[in-house]
């Protein structure tokens, strides 16, 4: 019985489920630009027996979209002009698992390829990142990393949410929560079920806690290799929101939802591994706190490039709002050895030595941000770019440091800028990711908003 089954099952297992009439729909997704698992359920027989070889059809335009799914022009891959045609998602079976908070239902993620070439689309997310992963590897590093997801949890529906136009809403906390266990007891019916559901479905949980607001929480994923961790962050988000739809609530992952809300963030953890020898690279017990010329030049690297690629990694016109003073969220890009005031924190001894990447929000696209900090780090150890001094104080008052862009308009002009992104990523994925975030500047440019209202429908 599916019940059974914990964790990642094989091709052969599958099979057998499905023929035991305890699977009978498989979820074929992959990751949009928004970070979002978009696919297809399919049928398990029909699966078993047409797909297994081939995998299924996605529309073009899932990679040329808003967030609205709209199709806005400016994308050269996929256009009214080229008829929005098909792309195939060829499943990655490394990724297929039993789905447990959806009756009878497996999940495999997929790669999105040009069906006539059998070739990545190189603007696909989870593309970018292998990419990046494959240049690891060539240079004789093996990246392993994990995310700590921040979320909301809301006593409102999701339906709720948009009947109210997503005012008022309310957190399942009243007060801060952060470390606070009675507090977090009360939503613990549904915290216990994201824990336990997504360790059920092969992606492990370390801990989950109370974070430094009402109804915010956190959950740890357990670190592994690159593509396989950026895999169990987005498997996560998008299971943790239908965990919380079937149980009457809703979360979100944005990075600020309200202004007088602490912000989400997605701290990425990261180091490089020798991969034969199965030791961690950024380790050398002669050196400065420990950290070995490899990790030195990766965090130069970081420090360096971050704000040129921010795009990647702040995707969207709310991800700029959490960068605020005193917000557990960094505005400087500087380094510390476990300093939370700083953009990079240095954690660890010996083998678990690492780097903590503060930058990300909850709502990071966890493909393209991984990407981002590997295009950065490695970029580093190329070029030999030393880190700057260690931060020492309090970052926020830091000052003639590198800044995190204050707004998407200020990330794309420096991502339009990029030598280091169009020599990592390509210059038409550059192109595209730009072409996405002017439409977003666009749209909110246009928008009239409550603040704008309350400012000047009376006085202005």
């Amino acid at each position: 019985m599916v019940e059974a089954v914990s964790g990642k099952i094989s091709v052969a297992n599958l099979a057998a489920l499905i023929g035991a009439g305890d699977i009978d729909t498989v979820v074929t997704a992959v990751c949009d630009m928004q970070g979002r698992l978009v696919g297809k359920r399919v049928t398990g027989q029909f699966f078993v027996d047409h797909c297994l070889d081939h995998g299924t059809h996605l529309c073009t335009y899932l990679l040329g979209t808003d967030m609205e799914m709209n199709t806005p022009d400016g994308y050269a891959l996929m256009n009214w002009e080229t008829g929005y045609g098909d792309y195939l998602n060829r499943p990655d079976w490394a990724t297929l698992r039993v789905v447990p908070w959806l009756e009878k239902t497996a999940l495999v993620l997929g790669d999105l390829v040009d069906e006539a070439t059998s070739q990545l689309v190189p603007i696909a997310p989870r593309s970018i990142l292998r990419c990046q992963i494959e240049r690891a590897a060539r240079m004789g590093y093996r990246p392993m990393m994990a995310s700590e997801l921040e979320f909301y949890l809301l006593r409102d529906t999701y339906e709720e949410a948009a009947e109210k136009g997503w005012d008022g809403l309310r957190p399942w906390g009243w007060y801060n929560e952060d470390y606070q266990l009675l507090q977090a007891t009360k939503a613990e019916p549904i915290y216990r079920q994201l824990r336990n559901q997504m360790v059920r479905a092969g992606v492990p949980i370390e801990f989950s806690k109370g974070e430094a607001a009402p109804g915010q929480h956190e959950v740890n994923i357990h670190y592994d290799d690159a593509l396989e961790s950026a895999d169990r962050a987005a498997i996560y988000k998008h299971g943790a929101k239908e965990i919380a739809h079937l149980s009457g609530c809703s979360i979100t992952f944005m990075a600020k939802p309200d202004e007088t809300w602490t912000g989400s963030s997605s701290h990425v953890h990261l180091s490089l591994w020798d991969p034969a020898a199965g030791v961690n690279l950024f380790v050398d017990d002669e050196s400065p706190g420990e950290m070995s010329q490899t990790m030195r030049h990766f965090l130069g690297g970081l420090l360096a490039g971050s704000r040129e690629l921010s795009l990647f990694i702040a995707s969207n016109i709310n991800s700029y709002k959490r960068y605020a003073v005193a917000s557990w969220a960094p505005v400087n890009i500087v380094w510390s050895r476990d300093n939370r005031t700083c953009g990079f924190r240095i954690v660890g001894y010996g083998p678990s030595l690492r780097i903590e990447d503060r930058l990300p929000g909850g709502d990071a696209n966890p493909y393209l941000t991984y990407a981002a900090i590997l295009a950065a780090g490695l970029n580093g150890i190329e070029r030999g770019i030393e880190p700057s001094v260690e931060f020492c104080g309090n970052a926020y008052e830091a000052s003639d440091v590198p800044r995190v862009p204050r707004s998407m308009s200020e990330a794309v002009a420096a991502l339009r800028d990029s030598t280091l992104a169009r020599e990592a990523f390509g210059d038409d994925v550059v192109a595209h990711y730009l072409n996405m975030a002017e439409v977003e500047q666009r749209a909110y440019d246009m928008a009239v908003t409550d603040w704008e209202r309350r400012r000047y429908f009376e006085r202005g």
